[in-house]
Protein backbone atom coordinates (compact mmCIF):
# COMPACT_ATOMS: atom_id res chain seq x y z
CA UNK A 1 0.00 0.00 0.00
CA UNK A 2 1.41 3.39 -1.05
CA UNK A 3 0.96 6.07 1.61
CA UNK A 4 0.05 9.47 0.16
CA UNK A 5 -0.16 12.93 1.75
CA UNK A 6 -2.20 15.64 -0.03
CA UNK A 7 -1.42 19.35 0.26
CA UNK A 8 -3.91 21.94 -1.05
CA UNK A 9 -5.29 25.08 0.55
CA UNK A 10 -8.80 24.79 -0.94
CA UNK A 11 -10.71 22.20 1.07
CA UNK A 12 -13.15 21.20 -1.67
CA UNK A 13 -10.32 20.73 -4.17
CA UNK A 14 -8.29 18.78 -1.63
CA UNK A 15 -11.26 16.52 -0.94
CA UNK A 16 -11.71 15.90 -4.67
CA UNK A 17 -8.06 14.87 -5.06
CA UNK A 18 -8.34 12.61 -2.01
CA UNK A 19 -11.46 10.94 -3.43
CA UNK A 20 -9.71 10.33 -6.75
CA UNK A 21 -6.73 8.78 -4.99
CA UNK A 22 -8.91 6.59 -2.79
CA UNK A 23 -10.48 4.97 -5.85
CA UNK A 24 -7.30 2.88 -6.07
CA UNK A 25 -7.04 -0.02 -3.64
CA UNK A 26 -3.25 0.37 -3.74
CA UNK A 27 -3.22 3.95 -2.43
CA UNK A 28 -3.92 5.22 1.07
CA UNK A 29 -4.26 8.92 1.87
CA UNK A 30 -2.78 9.15 5.36
CA UNK A 31 -2.92 12.92 5.91
CA UNK A 32 -4.18 16.20 4.40
CA UNK A 33 -2.61 19.65 4.72
CA UNK A 34 -3.67 23.17 3.81
CA UNK A 35 -0.25 24.63 2.93
CA UNK A 36 3.46 23.98 2.63
CA UNK A 37 4.22 25.08 6.15
CA UNK A 38 1.93 22.40 7.60
CA UNK A 39 3.43 19.55 5.57
CA UNK A 40 6.98 20.69 6.37
CA UNK A 41 6.18 20.74 10.09
CA UNK A 42 4.61 17.28 9.81
CA UNK A 43 7.73 15.96 8.05
CA UNK A 44 9.85 17.30 10.90
CA UNK A 45 7.55 15.50 13.33
CA UNK A 46 8.08 12.21 11.53
CA UNK A 47 5.34 12.04 8.90
CA UNK A 48 5.82 8.80 6.98
CA UNK A 49 4.42 9.37 3.47
CA UNK A 50 5.66 7.60 0.35
CA UNK A 51 4.45 10.33 -2.01
CA UNK A 52 3.35 13.92 -1.40
CA UNK A 53 0.79 15.35 -3.86
CA UNK A 54 1.49 19.09 -3.67
CA UNK A 55 -0.40 22.16 -4.87
CA UNK A 56 1.60 25.24 -5.93
CA UNK A 57 -0.31 28.39 -5.00
CA UNK A 58 -0.97 28.31 -1.24
CA UNK A 59 -0.79 30.79 1.68
CA UNK A 60 1.90 30.68 4.38
CA UNK A 61 4.24 28.63 2.16
CA UNK A 62 3.63 27.73 -1.49
CA UNK A 63 4.26 24.30 -2.96
CA UNK A 64 7.51 25.12 -4.72
CA UNK A 65 9.08 26.63 -1.60
CA UNK A 66 7.81 23.69 0.47
CA UNK A 67 9.27 21.24 -2.06
CA UNK A 68 12.69 22.92 -1.83
CA UNK A 69 12.68 22.94 1.97
CA UNK A 70 11.42 19.37 2.32
CA UNK A 71 13.94 17.97 -0.15
CA UNK A 72 16.81 19.88 1.45
CA UNK A 73 16.07 18.03 4.68
CA UNK A 74 14.62 14.79 3.32
CA UNK A 75 16.13 14.28 -0.17
CA UNK A 76 14.55 10.85 -0.69
CA UNK A 77 11.02 12.28 -0.46
CA UNK A 78 8.94 11.92 -3.63
CA UNK A 79 6.84 14.99 -4.44
CA UNK A 80 4.28 15.15 -7.24
CA UNK A 81 2.96 18.62 -8.10
CA UNK A 82 -0.80 18.80 -8.75
CA UNK A 83 -1.91 22.26 -9.84
CA UNK A 84 -4.09 24.39 -12.11
CA UNK A 85 -1.04 26.19 -13.51
CA UNK A 86 -0.09 24.88 -16.95
CA UNK A 87 2.62 27.45 -17.72
CA UNK A 88 6.29 26.77 -18.36
CA UNK A 89 7.45 29.12 -15.59
CA UNK A 90 5.84 27.12 -12.79
CA UNK A 91 6.85 23.86 -14.47
CA UNK A 92 10.47 25.01 -14.59
CA UNK A 93 10.42 26.18 -10.97
CA UNK A 94 8.85 22.91 -9.82
CA UNK A 95 11.44 20.80 -11.64
CA UNK A 96 14.28 22.94 -10.28
CA UNK A 97 12.83 22.57 -6.78
CA UNK A 98 13.04 18.80 -7.17
CA UNK A 99 9.47 17.73 -7.92
CA UNK A 100 9.32 14.27 -9.51
CA UNK A 101 6.25 14.99 -11.62
CA UNK A 102 3.74 17.65 -12.65
CA UNK A 103 0.00 17.01 -12.99
CA UNK A 104 -2.97 19.25 -13.66
CA UNK A 105 -5.85 18.96 -11.23
CA UNK A 106 -8.44 18.03 -13.85
CA UNK A 107 -6.75 14.71 -14.63
CA UNK A 108 -8.88 11.59 -14.42
CA UNK A 109 -8.38 9.34 -11.36
CA UNK A 110 -6.59 6.66 -13.39
CA UNK A 111 -4.02 9.17 -14.61
CA UNK A 112 -3.33 10.37 -11.07
CA UNK A 113 -2.99 6.77 -9.87
CA UNK A 114 -0.48 5.98 -12.62
CA UNK A 115 1.43 9.17 -11.80
CA UNK A 116 1.79 8.12 -8.16
CA UNK A 117 2.92 4.62 -9.17
CA UNK A 118 5.44 6.03 -11.67
CA UNK A 119 6.77 8.43 -9.05
CA UNK A 120 7.23 5.57 -6.61
CA UNK A 121 9.15 3.64 -9.26
CA UNK A 122 11.51 6.57 -9.86
CA UNK A 123 9.78 7.96 -12.94
CA UNK A 124 8.68 11.48 -13.78
CA UNK A 125 4.95 11.59 -14.46
CA UNK A 126 3.42 14.57 -16.25
CA UNK A 127 0.17 15.61 -17.83
CA UNK A 128 0.45 15.31 -21.62
CA UNK A 129 0.57 19.05 -22.23
CA UNK A 130 3.16 19.58 -19.51
CA UNK A 131 5.37 16.84 -20.93
CA UNK A 132 5.42 18.74 -24.23
CA UNK A 133 6.25 21.97 -22.40
CA UNK A 134 9.12 20.25 -20.59
CA UNK A 135 10.57 19.17 -23.95
CA UNK A 136 10.29 22.75 -25.19
CA UNK A 137 12.18 23.92 -22.10
CA UNK A 138 14.96 21.45 -22.84
CA UNK A 139 15.12 22.54 -26.49
CA UNK A 140 15.25 26.21 -25.47
CA UNK A 141 18.03 25.54 -22.97
CA UNK A 142 20.02 23.55 -25.56
CA UNK A 143 19.60 26.30 -28.14
CA UNK A 144 20.73 28.92 -25.64
CA UNK A 145 23.86 26.93 -24.85
CA UNK A 146 24.69 26.57 -28.54
CA UNK A 147 24.09 30.26 -29.18
CA UNK A 148 26.53 31.14 -26.41
CA UNK A 149 29.32 29.22 -28.15
CA UNK A 150 31.34 31.59 -30.41
CA UNK A 151 30.58 30.95 -34.09
CA UNK A 152 34.25 30.34 -34.88
CA UNK A 153 34.31 27.55 -32.28
CA UNK A 154 31.23 25.74 -33.57
CA UNK A 155 31.91 22.47 -35.32
CA UNK A 156 30.77 21.69 -38.84
CA UNK A 157 28.44 18.73 -39.46
CA UNK A 158 31.39 16.75 -40.80
CA UNK A 159 33.49 17.55 -37.73
CA UNK A 160 30.65 16.53 -35.42
CA UNK A 161 30.37 13.28 -37.37
CA UNK A 162 34.09 12.64 -36.92
CA UNK A 163 33.87 13.34 -33.20
CA UNK A 164 30.83 11.10 -32.78
CA UNK A 165 32.77 8.20 -34.32
CA UNK A 166 35.76 8.92 -32.09
CA UNK A 167 33.47 9.14 -29.05
CA UNK A 168 32.11 5.68 -29.87
CA UNK A 169 35.64 4.28 -29.54
CA UNK A 170 36.68 4.10 -33.19
CA UNK A 171 40.31 4.54 -34.27
CA UNK A 172 41.29 6.97 -37.02
CA UNK A 173 41.58 4.03 -39.43
CA UNK A 174 38.06 2.82 -38.57
CA UNK A 175 36.62 6.30 -38.98
CA UNK A 176 38.29 6.56 -42.39
CA UNK A 177 36.76 3.22 -43.47
CA UNK A 178 33.27 4.09 -42.23
CA UNK A 179 33.17 7.58 -43.75
CA UNK A 180 34.99 6.71 -46.98
CA UNK A 181 37.71 9.31 -46.58
CA UNK A 182 41.46 8.97 -46.16
CA UNK A 183 43.31 8.52 -42.89
CA UNK A 184 45.03 11.87 -43.47
CA UNK A 185 41.71 13.66 -43.95
CA UNK A 186 40.44 12.23 -40.66
CA UNK A 187 43.56 13.51 -38.89
CA UNK A 188 43.06 16.94 -40.49
CA UNK A 189 39.45 17.07 -39.25
CA UNK A 190 40.59 16.18 -35.73
CA UNK A 191 43.30 18.86 -35.83
CA UNK A 192 40.65 21.45 -36.73
CA UNK A 193 38.40 20.17 -33.95
CA UNK A 194 41.22 20.43 -31.39
CA UNK A 195 41.92 24.01 -32.51
CA UNK A 196 38.26 25.07 -32.34
CA UNK A 197 37.68 23.51 -28.93
CA UNK A 198 41.10 24.51 -27.59
CA UNK A 199 41.95 20.96 -26.49
CA UNK A 200 44.87 18.59 -27.05
CA UNK A 201 43.46 15.07 -27.02
CA UNK A 202 40.55 12.97 -28.24
CA UNK A 203 39.19 12.55 -24.73
CA UNK A 204 39.35 16.29 -24.06
CA UNK A 205 37.63 16.99 -27.38
CA UNK A 206 34.77 14.58 -26.68
CA UNK A 207 34.25 15.86 -23.14
CA UNK A 208 34.37 19.52 -24.22
CA UNK A 209 31.93 18.93 -27.08
CA UNK A 210 29.47 17.18 -24.79
CA UNK A 211 29.76 19.93 -22.19
CA UNK A 212 29.11 22.59 -24.83
CA UNK A 213 26.12 20.70 -26.23
CA UNK A 214 27.82 19.94 -29.55
CA UNK A 215 27.36 16.18 -29.20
Amino acid sequence: MIKVAVVDDIKTVRETIVKKLQLSKDLSVIKEFANGKEILHAMMQGLDADVIVMDIEMPEMNGIEATEKILSKYPDTKILMCTVFDDETNLFKAICAGAKGYLLKDEKPEKIHRAVFETMEGGSAMSAGMALKSLNLIKSATLKVKQEIPVENQLSKREVEMLEHIASGMSYEQVANVTGISYGTVRKHLENIYKKLNVHSKLEAVNKARKDGLL
